[in-house]
């Protein structure tokens, strides 16, 4: 579709995108006038949805969307068209009739019969994705980490905003019970004043093995793929997870998770006034341009955040499925994606995606706990709720922004040469950094496919 052509769609929706936000975004009713509309829209009515990357998380959340009896998913959409068989055939068999597919995503947002896309692209096309979805009337469940940048951040939020639109992240551990129950322990003042923080995300990863440029295979519209990034040359082998071109790093890419569910417990405090960053490339050197090790530490008013995160620690595990399905905790010494909240009165282990948590006091006894479930089923939920009833989500698009923030901070620390720098809350910007401040946006967006200034 050419500008003009864009452009065009985009005036000839907003009228329809005004009408659904009356529907989707009326002023607020009783909680029992809201249980009737939503009972009423259940039984009569099925959102339809369609998917926007169909990698391995696309195809599951398209697989989960489906599986629900109040959604239809319509599309899948991916510009590796080698995904579609797979993708398709499991779709068809959580909701009994196939989906269609197509390359090219516009395919779907010029269908006015489509109320919400998923879109588990790879980072560089989470912003423009969901800013042209939004102005499509289109509500959206981004993957996290939500942005590329910071500017990209704040610009999905005007979107959301501008367009009334219900945009969530895929933060799923906030729509879970045994996260909300970590949150109110902390309110309720047991664990004293926490004034240290300590996230971890110390895993293992395989080195990339690069092959030589080559034409990207039949089947594949690497122009699309690439979008607003740079047509770098399509080399088998390179992890688009490892090249900053296309991600914010594996490091961040998988933290988010519980720099994110940290924020949630503590009440979702805004922005740190200072970031400082220590690490690099220091083992995995195999052609990637982002760290393989990362240690932050940010300042609040009243506490610490200090975050370590690594690529080369074997003894390190994830939560296994085991732990995060059954009453079962995982062992906390090894646990490679754990939370430490340090109180005056008392110590809380936290896991994400179901670790539950057990907090210990200043004995050293065992207190209270809570075992855990991952959250992806009530999170689901949560967004088709606030897509029935005008409601912010738990990870409503302010809250992806403030979290995948700190993983910016470290990256933009770490890019002008590992050092502290101050933030400015207010504006988002380094005040006194004209280097840092560089890196809040991307330099440049390749054409057609830029994020604008004004959404």
């Amino acid at each position: 579709m050419s500008s003009h052509s864009r452009r065009q769609f985009i005036e000839a929706t907003l009228g329809a995108a005004a009408v659904m936000s009356a529907a989707g975004m009326a002023p607020a009713v009783s909680a029992q006038e809201k249980s009737a509309q939503e009972k009423t829209a259940s039984a009569n009515e099925k959102l339809v949805v369609g998917v926007m990357g169909i990698g391995g998380r696309g195809t599951a959340l398209a697989t989960m969307f489906a599986s629900r009896p109040d959604v239809h998913v319509a599309y899948l959409c991916d510009p590796d068209s080698r995904r579609a068989a797979y993708a398709s055939k499991m779709v068809q068999q959580a909701q009994g009739r196939a989906a269609q597919f197509h390359q090219d995503f516009r395919r779907m947002l010029d269908d006015r019969s489509v109320d919400a896309i998923v879109n588990a692209t790879p980072d560089h096309w989470h912003a423009l994705g969901t800013i042209l979805a939004c102005q499509a009337g289109k509500h959206v469940f981004v993957e996290k980490p939500m942005a590329h940048s910071i500017w990209e951040g704040r610009k999905m939020i005007e979107a959301a905003r501008k367009y009334r639109r219900v945009v969530t992240v895929g933060m799923q551990s906030r729509s879970a019970p045994y996260a909300a129950a970590a949150r109110d322990l902390v309110r309720s003042g047991k664990l004293g004043e926490i004034r240290l923080v300590r996230v971890y995300n110390l895993m293992q990863h395989s080195k990339q093995k690069l092959g030589s440029p080559q034409p990207p295979p039949d089947g594949f519209d690497y122009d699309l793929w690439c979008g607003p990034a740079q047509k770098l040359p399509y080399i088998p082998g390179r992890s688009w997870l490892n090249t900053a071109e296309f991600s914010c790093g594996p490091i961040p890419g998988d933290a988010v998770h519980q720099l994110d569910l940290a924020r949630f417990v503590l009440g979702d405090p805004p922005a740190p006034k200072t970031v400082t960053h220590t690490g690099g490339i220091y083992v995995l050197q195999d052609g990637r341009d982002t760290p393989d090790t990362q240690y932050a530490t940010y300042e609040y008013d009243n506490f610490t955040l200090l975050f370590q995160g690594a690529l080369w620690m074997p003894y390190m595990k994830k939560i296994a499925q085991k732990i995060r399905q059954e009453d079962l905790f995982p062992d906390w010494q090894f646990c490679a994606t754990k939370i430490e909240l340090l109180g005056t009165e008392g110590f809380m282990y936290l896991g994400r995606h179901g670790g539950g948590w057990q907090v210990f006091d200043a004995d050293n006894k065992l207190i209270e706990q809570c075992y855990g479930r991952p959250g992806d089923s009530p999170h689901i939920e949560n967004f088709i709720h606030c897509i029935r009833s005008g409601g912010l989500p738990n990870a409503d698009v302010e809250q992806g922004h403030q979290s995948v923030l700190l993983c910016h901070l470290a990256n933009i620390a770490w890019r002008v040469g590992n050092t502290k720098l101050r933030f400015d809350p207010a504006s988002e910007t380094f005040p006194e950094s004209s280097e840092a401040n560089r890196l809040l946006k991307r330099p440049q967006y390749r054409a057609p496919w830029v994020v604008p200034d004004s959404v």
